[in-house]
């Protein structure tokens, strides 16, 4: 599997810098988000854009992941970070892209930071801890905006220890643009533990809601999510928050 994920991101890198037609007139552009959710807790972001020709950037984005459930033990070296690279496509004179990328993670979320034996100490953050192939869709006219998203957590280390997991993310939500200024609409989102070693495989969460967003001038935005959780499972609503800007 690692061999076949790691041809993957090879493919990709290889197409973005195979195109040798001259870059478009569009600036590289920079975007750092600032988020938080009622799960994944805060979660800052970047994601950077390099035109390569009139219809393909090169794309890098990076997430730290600061949850502390989400690493092995109580310090900064067990927190779970992910970075990746790919391409984005700018179709129907920009109004629709479409963003495949490949990235890692490091840490212990999905390695499980797990015990050799039990009578010794977890394996504690693993560089590598997981690939994550993924594929973002947005789109944007005067009138409607949708994102939809879906990725893929891999365990990458200790693939088949005890503890070790895969997750599959995916969102879609669809807004119409009161003003240039408000945007609003619903969205759904599902997070998936789709296989556990030791464990269950089963559904983390489902979200149902909506959200409103402001947009001003010169990249900067503001977006409230909340709504409710379907997963019976679980008790209480679910909320997310985020600011960026891009530059």
């Amino acid at each position: 599997m690692m061999k076949t994920l790691m041809s993957a991101a090879v493919a990709v890198s290889a197409l973005v810098f195979s195109v040798t037609a001259p870059a478009s007139a569009r600036d590289a552009s920079y975007t750092v988000v600032l988020a938080q959710d009622s799960f994944f807790g805060f979660n800052p972001s970047f994601n950077g854009l390099v035109p390569v020709n009139d219809k393909v950037d090169f794309s890098f984005y990076g997430t730290f992941w600061t949850r502390p459930a989400f690493g092995a033990g109580g310090t900064g070296g067990n927190l779970w970070t992910e970075f990746g690279v790919g391409a984005n496509f700018n179709l129907d004179d920009g109004k629709l892209k479409v963003k495949p990328q490949i990235g890692i993670t490091n840490g212990s979320l999905l390695s499980g930071g797990a015990r050799l034996r039990p009578t010794q100490p977890a394996t504690g953050s693993n560089f590598g801890d997981g690939i994550v192939p993924s594929l973002t869709v947005n789109y944007a006219d005067d009138k409607i905006e949708g994102e939809f998203y879906a990725g893929y957590y891999a365990a990458l280390r200790e693939r088949n220890r005890t503890g070790s997991l895969d997750f599959l993310h995916t969102w879609v939500n669809v807004g119409y643009k009161a003003s240039s200024l408000v945007s609003f609409g619903p969205h759904y989102e599902i997070l998936s533990n789709s296989r556990a070693v030791g464990g269950r495989a089963n559904k983390t969460y489902e979200w149902l809601g909506a959200y409103v967003q402001f947009t001003l001038p010169k990249g900067f935005f503001a977006r409230l999510t909340g709504g409710a959780d379907l997963d019976k499972d679980n008790a209480g609503d679910f909320y997310k928050m985020s600011v960026g800007m891009t530059f």
